[in-house]
């Protein structure tokens, strides 16, 4: 029996990404596969005509290119850094029903998804924990929630589409917490600046009422602007669209790649690694 996803409600929000994910897989299959994501919309009781009937159109295409690469970029920090720290766990900040975790799986480290309570429901329906993971019901900002995680092998924390949607002075309180806590560990995330980032929150601002986009977290130069926050913070970025990849590839057309290119340097679309002291 399928699970039933009702209209307007939280679990609604999670089949955009997942939607997403599928189409990324198929349009862009060299640079990034999610065959979870497939299985999953297979599992679910939910009509997809809405979002199959526009994603044929061009900027809807590039947007699930971009959703490739910033899962492709993550996936290579996390597979990166297990390399040196096998035994690490791996944290999903507002994990959604995202399986990067699983998908850079070494057999030795430790996994774990974390999200608010009504997503962790439906996500232990449709992805329950496996071997090695642990499905985590909170609220980001409340760090109660570290005491869960066994960083005894080291850690490293990735947020996928998350930060956009948090003040400025809460992530910089998260980050500085995280670093007193996880000593060596380390976050990757996608950040952008205050144009793009009031360009994406847009539609959500105005059901909001929320006429400032200034104080919702937007970066340009991540380096100068996080390493500020803490001396401990060792920070640095890359392009998200072509920082990891030039996109030359079949699937890929020039435009796209001239949008690419926009993105990261007029955008400055990029993925932020933030190192909290000792050795990553």
């Amino acid at each position: 029996m399928k699970y039933k996803i009702e209209k307007n409600t939280v679990q609604e929000t999670l089949m955009i990404p997942l939607y997403g994910r599928k189409m990324c897989s198929g349009l862009y299959p060299e640079l990034y596969r999610d065959e979870t994501a497939a299985k999953v919309m297979d599992s679910v009781d939910y009509d997809f005509s809405a979002l199959e009937k526009s994603s044929g159109k061009l900027m809807q295409r590039f947007g699930f290119l971009e959703a490739a690469m910033r899962q492709s970029d993550l996936a290579y920090e996390v597979r990166d850094y297990l390399k040196s720290h096998p035994h690490a766990a791996v944290v999903n900040l507002g994990c959604g029903l995202d399986n990067t975790g699983r998908n850079c799986e070494n057999g030795t480290c430790k996994l774990y998804n974390l999200d608010f309570p009504n997503v962790i429901g439906v996500r232990n329906e449709l992805l329950p924990a496996g071997e090695r993971e642990e499905n985590i019901a909170c609220d980001l900002n409340d760090t109660a929630w570290f005491d869960r995680i066994d960083a005894s092998g080291d850690v490293i924390f990735l947020a996928a589409g998350v930060f956009y949607y948090f003040l400025k002075e809460q992530v910089r309180a998260l980050v500085c917490a995280m670093a007193d806590a996880f000593p060596g560990g380390v976050l990757v995330f996608d950040a952008a600046n205050k144009k793009a980032v009031k360009l994406m929150l847009k539609t959500w601002l105005k059901d909001a009422e929320i006429k400032d986009v200034g104080a919702y977290f937007a970066v340009s130069d991540a380096k100068s602007e996080l390493s500020a926050w803490d001396s401990r913070l060792q920070v640095s970025s890359r392009g998200y669209m072509l920082g990891y990849n030039d996109l030359k590839t079949p699937s890929v057309s020039g435009f796209f790649r001239f949008l690419s290119s926009v993105g990261d340097n007029m955008m400055k679309m990029q993925i932020v690694k933030i190192g909290f002291g000792g050795n990553q």
